[in-house]
């Protein structure tokens, strides 16, 4: 079988971006399996994940997403923005705000045009941050995780948990340049007190409004970028009076604003999507 694929990433972070709205490519092949063929470097596309397009009864559409291990992700901010571009420009949905189905409930992306209609960046509605231990999850004797001490090892971290549909582990040290990502990342993404594994954010605070940042994904390893850790980051940071309700978070593969509205509860963030390359290529 043969399928039409599209290249995108946002930030370094790259998916292979598939329209599977009549399902011929599920009926024929599995998700997981095609993630992890498609998002081979080396015999396949190659990729951090593969992002579906599907039909969604109640929404404009629907976002699933797999990651380059086979295993499905509740949401990517990058690939959300990625996804909304595609959308727009191929004229698939002619909003430019949509409501979006995604494994961590409704997410709204708007595009934002030039005059020449193309699309310049993508701001995305990222809901509401989750704090409560219980609903990230992460296994603790307090309500929230805070600046919570956790044992990796023999050695200690201090980590603040926050979900944003899928969970992270955000941790703020003085030189990100200097942290074994591999290292500690795999430790702590599949630590016992993480029952559903977690992302981790490796943090550097420039400023108030501005924070360096390093990421271990779930299920990726280390990528370029992660749109829901930068928004992690900027929560745990404001929390721990780091930093202000607004900040650019600045990642391997570049900037991200991210905005917690207050009024609202709701994160906001805005950042680029570019397309690579399309193509053919038989499953």
């Amino acid at each position: 079988m043969k399928i039409d694929f599209i290249k995108m990433e946002g930030l370094g972070n790259d998916f292979i971006i598939l329209d599977d709205r009549d399902t011929k490519i599920e009926q024929y092949e599995n998700y997981p399996a095609l993630a992890k063929k498609l998002c081979s470097r080396h015999f396949g596309i190659g990729a951090d994940g593969i992002i579906l397009i599907l039909e969604s009864r109640d929404h404009d559409i629907k976002f699933r997403i797999y990651n380059s291990d086979g295993s499905q992700a509740q949401m990517c901010g990058n690939g959300m923005r990625c996804f909304a571009k595609y959308l727009y420009e191929k004229k698939m949905i002619g909003k430019k705000a949509i409501r979006v189905d995604t494994k961590a409930g409704t997410v709204i992306p708007e595009v934002i045009t030039n005059d020449k209609d193309q699309v310049q960046s993508v701001k995305v509605d990222m809901g509401e941050p989750v704090l409560a231990c219980r609903d990230i999850p992460f296994e603790s004797g307090n309500k929230k995780a805070v600046d919570e001490p956790l044992a990796v090892g023999d050695k200690e971290y201090r980590i603040t948990a926050v979900s944003m549909g899928n969970p992270h582990a955000v941790i703020f040290v003085d030189d990100v340049k200097k942290v074994d990502i591999v290292k500690i990342g795999q430790l702590i993404e599949n630590h016992e007190r993480f029952p559903e594994k977690t992302n981790v954010e490796f943090i550097e605070v420039v400023n108030k409004s501005e924070l360096k940042m390093k990421v271990w994904e779930r299920g990726a390893g280390i990528t370029l970028a992660c749109g829901t850790g930068a928004c992690a980051a900027l929560v745990a940071a404001h929390l721990t009076g780091r930093a202000s309700q607004k900040a650019i978070v600045h990642l391997d593969g570049g900037d991200l604003d991210i905005h917690w509205d207050k009024a609202s509860n709701h994160i906001f963030k805005t950042g680029p999507a570019t397309l690579v390359f399309d193509g053919r290529i038989r499953i």
